[in-house]
């Protein structure tokens, strides 16, 4: 398979502080104004005890680090097939979430079209104490090429 050297590989580790204007700023951009997210003293009376980020938030820890995985891939033949966000516990202002990139499936299933090929990229999120907080799971389809080159 033509992705098969990318399993296993990892991407170097970067360090993402939580911030409470992240979650704010965050919950703002998604249109979901929970209390939960932005009102600490409602969020303090819950079983919480104090603010917790949105679910679908480590989507944007990232984006600014410069720590992306260099895939080697070709952009236009890459389709964003799913996402997944496996919670060991909240995410909470203050945290200082040690994240790395891993490649850690390939594999290939036959469509329409031919075969496609399938990339499982794991950004695993720790805290300070190493605990794992959150693993934010990134499905990738890797579509073939058309004998004219374009992808299909």
């Amino acid at each position: 398979m033509e992705l098969d050297h990318l399993n296993c590989l990892t991407g170097a580790e970067f360090i993402f502080e939580v911030e409470k204007r992240h979650i704010r700023q965050f919950a703002e951009a998604i249109g979901d104004l929970n209390p939960l997210y932005v009102d600490e003293e409602y969020a303090a009376k819950t079983s919480y005890g104090g603010i917790i980020a949105p679910p679908t938030f480590p989507i944007a820890i990232g984006q600014d680090s410069g720590e992306s995985l260099d895939l080697g891939l070709e952009q236009r033949r890459m389709l964003h097939g799913e996402q997944e966000f496996i919670y060991s516990r909240p995410i909470r202002p203050g945290d200082r979430l040690h994240c790395q990139m891993k490649v850690t499936d390939v594999y290939e299933r036959e469509g329409r079209k031919g075969a496609m090929q399938f990339l499982v990229l794991d950004t695993e999120m720790k805290d300070e104490s190493g605990e794992m907080v959150v693993i934010s799971r990134t499905n990738i389809i890797y579509r073939p090429i058309r004998s004219n080159h374009a992808p299909v």
